[in-house]
């Protein structure tokens, strides 16, 4: 519980084992690159083109006019924001370093790679779909209201994704409703990231880079800037929109797809004047799911790029190498 950021008064200076080296954190670009905003409202035609264009170029996308009810988005914002203010000791039952409980309260500062740690506190709730009552009563009582704002919003936002997930499918030649069933029809894992203001943002990291190891992510990012996403070689800022979904892939749309929708590495940023709190959304395979190439999309000219892996056995394989692209990638490609 001492290793929680927001529950110290506050940080003058970054200690040393936040400190990463010049080139582990490369500054984000000056460039001007906007992620595409696509409003879902749109004839689906047009929208099918665009999230498909947007998905293969940058593999990270923003919607608006989504479905998600207004006050189902402030009131898990305001509910995940609140948690994070409350005294340590209301947080304490729930803060774990087991690794293995899916609900749980824990800090980057558990976990390093050659000692450095990150800038960043995690909540991390599973949510059983259609929710049940057992699934509530996993979640932390406090705030009182985050139980029902967690269930408002879980369920619209999770027909987002499954939504885009049809149009990813028709945009390719899959047949719409190719992702229903074992390939998302594992637990829906929201993840509340809370990253306090940091005494040196400049050389630290809130989050590392990483690939999503999921199917697809929906993430509610804020008003606070943070996001950064990998493209051609530089880090480029990801403005927030309010109301907005941040869409990416994750390893198993890749794998489905025989590479053709990539996922794609990102980071997170702290900042030095104020907190930042995120909401991501992730739609999961059960976990003995086989995930493989999709048959439409490998053939005599485009032959598998991915061994066939239960779910469970990619994360496993994922834990053990690392987040990053090239690892995940080496340790499935064919």
């Amino acid at each position: 519980m001492e290793n929680l950021l927001s529950s110290a008064a506050s940080h003058e200076t970054l200690p040393e084992n936040f400190v990463f080296a010049p080139d582990q954190r490369p500054p984000a670009s000056a460039a001007d690159v906007a992620l595409p905003v696509i409003d879902l409202a749109r004839p689906r035609d047009e929208v099918r083109r665009a999230v498909l264009e947007a998905g293969k170029e940058l593999g990270f996308f923003q919607v608006v006019n989504h479905g998600v009810p207004e006050q189902a988005v402030r009131d898990i914002e305001a509910c995940c924001e609140e948690f994070f203010r409350l005294p340590a000791a209301d947080k304490a039952a729930f803060y774990s370093e087991d690794t293995d409980r899916p609900n749980r309260l824990f800090s980057s500062t558990t976990y390093g790679t050659g000692g450095e740690r990150y800038w960043r506190d995690c909540l991390r709730l599973a949510c059983r779909f259609p929710v049940d009552a057992a699934a509530r009563v996993a979640w932390p009582d406090k705030p009182a209201r985050l139980r029902s704002a967690v269930e408002a919003f879980v369920a619209p936002a999770r027909a987002v994704g499954m939504e885009l997930l049809r149009l990813l499918c028709e945009g390719v030649g899959l047949r719409p409703d190719y992702f229903e069933g074992e390939l998302s029809g594992g637990d829906v894992v929201v993840n509340v990231n809370h990253y306090p203001p940091c005494p040196d943002p400049e050389r630290a990291l809130g989050l590392p880079p990483h690939c999503d190891r999921n199917l697809i992510t929906l993430l509610l990012q804020g008003g606070v800037p943070g996001l950064q996403v990998s493209y051609r070689g530089d880090w480029i800022r990801v403005q927030p929109v309010p109301g907005a979904f941040v869409v990416n892939f994750g390893h198993q749309l890749e794998i489905a797809t025989n590479g053709l929708l990539r996922s794609v590495e990102h980071r997170a940023a702290p900042n030095a004047a104020v907190p930042r709190t995120s909401v991501a959304t992730f739609i999961m395979p059960t976990e003995d799911c086989l995930v493989a190439p999709a048959a439409e999309l490998v053939g005599a000219c485009n032959p598998p790029r991915y061994r066939a892996v239960t779910f469970r056995e990619f994360m496993r394989v994922y834990k053990a190498v690392g987040a990053r692209r090239e690892s995940v990638e080496k340790a499935f490609r064919i």
